[in-house]
């Protein structure tokens, strides 16, 4: 990733914190001849003794593991071997910043549309596994994330076990050892405070919620 120093995300939690509420990024590998990408669920275990909720360990890197799961059909995990390196992307709001916005346009008109934005890089080597019980905790995890706050959450027990068995057969799970993790907010932060702020009330009437939330970040930010 392109990361000038006044782009980068400067708090490790709430980067962090960013990434457990999107839950999600592209799957971006190599298979020999072009990329392959699939969008996915993903947890982001932080815990670097590399232990499962059943216990089990395994190598993770200094910033823990990106986990999810890829469908047995999906042959992007058929090319990944001992060794591939793996891309996830995790993407923010975004938003498209019109030079017309800068009070500075008026001054020296030396102004260009431009588009800010918040995503999170990570990559590492990649291993996929296929023990059914390996699966089952992801898919586990997974389902408590999203169902743990809900009135009546499901749980993966929910189901008949022959049914929950022959779905977990359907997928690969995927573990991405985090060598680095690359954070950037580009929020206008190499402009003027006086162009920054009028950004910030320009984006709260545009239509759309990514346009109002990069608005906030900006404000955040100040």
């Amino acid at each position: 990733m392109y990361l000038p120093p006044h782009f980068t995300a400067p708090d490790a939690d709430g980067v962090a914190a960013f990434v457990d509420a999107v839950a999600a990024a592209d799957l971006v590998t190599f298979d020999g001849t072009k990329p392959l990408a699939s969008l996915i669920p993903i947890i982001w275990d932080r815990d670097t003794t590399g232990r499962s909720d059943t216990g089990e360990r395994s190598d993770t890197g200094k910033h823990g593991r990106l986990l999810g799961h890829l469908a047995l059909a999906n042959p992007q995990w058929e090319s990944v071997t001992a060794g591939t390196n793996a891309l996830a992307i995790v993407h923010g709001p975004q938003a498209y910043v019109s030079p017309n916005w800068y009070p500075s346009k008026a001054r020296h008109g030396r102004v260009v549309p431009t588009w800010n934005y918040v995503t999170v890089h990570f990559t590492g080597p990649l291993t996929v596994h296929r023990d059914p019980e390996w699966i089952r905790d992801v898919v586990t995890r997974l389902t408590r994330r999203h169902e743990g706050d809900r009135p009546a959450p499901w749980a993966v027990t929910d189901a008949p076990p022959d049914y929950i068995n022959g779905q977990l057969r359907g997928i690969v799970g995927v573990e991405l050892t985090i060598a680095t993790v690359e954070a950037k907010h580009k929020l206008s932060q190499n402009r003027s405070a006086g162009d920054r702020a009028s950004v910030a009330a320009a984006l709260r009437d545009e239509p759309g919620p990514d346009a109002a939330e990069i608005s906030a970040l900006m404000s955040a930010a100040e």
